[in-house]
């Protein structure tokens, strides 16, 4: 907007919530965790039908996986063992070292391995742990590395809120995609085989292109519809109520608009006809990407950014700042937002405020209700 004037983000340490070496608290967070993700993997082993999920079980080697369950079950007893040494966050050690003895007792990293019944309907617990440990290691090591704001602590406001959006988002992909399968199904009508036959016949690499492109246009304009339509922004606004970007931040979602989202892209990858190898490379490309776009980081994408969606894009998507809103809605190139005039994108700015421009509710379930509470408000 010309005549705007940008301001700098301020960001001020929040001393009580940071993690300092010496202290315990690195060892109590990593003892718990490490201990309720090992309990989890645990009792996945021992109920895979109900606890796994079938499109994930066929990608890794479940028996190699129990090699890193028995060094993860380890190190937390190592961690909790190391807080009453530091004298500090005993209690949280005592959390981690206990919960890593249930999963001991109920059979550790020896649970037999064998052929598993498929359920439709699961939790993805094996998705939840592989997800979160592959994330804290990429991401959040991205985000103390290059940071765009270094005093954002890793603890920041509001974490353990966007934790659960991770945690429930993941545990229900099995759901997810049955929804998802279930409404690709209405586009049978549509399915031409020659133009599959067409798209199969072309390199991989643009197969792939063509897949990104496809599905980017849909999430765009799924997108702007979410912004445009009264009655569905407050949906979407849930999303947009995070207030300090990392990466957890992409997680917060309402479950209407996950279901949606995940269901609407899978048109076009259905319609294409794109065989499996492109298919997983565009759901690994899309993963990382939906969870880099939202980290603190402050990367050198040098033209890069002038074709994909970036960290510094999609922040000003998240923007409250007026020029900012109803801007940048692509997922995963520039070029839908450019083509339809609306990208905002001043390079040497990053935004000063996020969040919505209203008050909003700071619990799951006051967000979970608000599309209902806000429209019973205009009423």
């Amino acid at each position: 907007m010309e005549g705007y004037k940008y301001q700098k983000r301020q960001v001020t340490l929040d001393k009580d919530r940071e993690f300092r070496i010496g202290e315990g608290k690195i060892s109590g967070y990593a003892s718990i965790f490490l201990g309720a993700l090992s309990l989890l993997a645990v009792l996945a082993y021992l109920f895979p039908s109900h606890l796994t999920t079938t499109e994930l079980r066929q990608v890794y080697d479940a028996e190699s996986l129990q090699k890193a369950l028995k060094y993860g079950m380890y190190f937390s007893l190592f961690f909790g063992a190391l807080t009453f040494y530091l004298k500090k966050y005993r209690r949280m050690g005592f959390a981690g070292i206990a919960l890593t003895a249930t999963a001991f007792l109920l059979g550790g990293y020896r649970v037999p391995v064998g052929p598993v019944e498929a359920e439709r309907l699961s939790l993805g617990v094996d998705w939840l742990i592989l997800a979160f440990l592959g994330s804290v290691i990429v991401f959040v090591s991205l985000e103390k590395l290059f940071p765009k704001y270094k005093n954002q602590v890793i603890l920041r406001k509001e974490w353990g809120l966007d934790l659960f959006y991770f945690c429930f988002n993941h545990l229900a992909i099995s759901a997810i995609l049955i929804y998802a399968n279930y409404h690709v199904s209405h586009f049978d009508w549509a399915v031409s085989a020659q133009v599959q036959a067409l798209i199969g016949s072309v390199p991989i690499a643009l197969q792939l292109v063509l897949v990104i492109l496809c599905a980017d246009f849909v999430l765009y304009w799924e997108h702007r519809i979410f912004h445009k339509i009264q009655c569905l922004w407050p949906v979407h606004a849930v999303h947009h109520s995070v207030q300090n970007m990392d990466w957890l931040a992409g997680s917060r979602s309402h479950f209407i608009q996950t279901f949606s989202e995940r269901a609407m892209v899978m048109v076009p990858l259905y319609l294409l006809g794109v065989g499996e190898a492109v298919l997983n490379l565009y759901v690994a490309f899309a993963a990382l990407q939906a969870v880099l776009i939202h980290c603190n980081v402050n990367l050198p994408f040098g033209p890069l950014k002038y074709i994909f969606v970036t960290p510094q894009f999609h922040h000003w998507h998240h923007s409250s700042e007026k020029p900012a809103i109803d801007t940048n809605y692509s997922a995963h190139t520039t070029l839908f937002d450019w083509l339809f005039n609306t990208m905002h994108f001043p390079r040497e700015h990053w935004p000063a405020k996020y969040g919505t421009t209203g008050k909003f509710p700071q619990s799951y379930l006051g967000q979970t209700l608000y599309p209902i509470t806000a429209l019973l408000k205009k009423h």
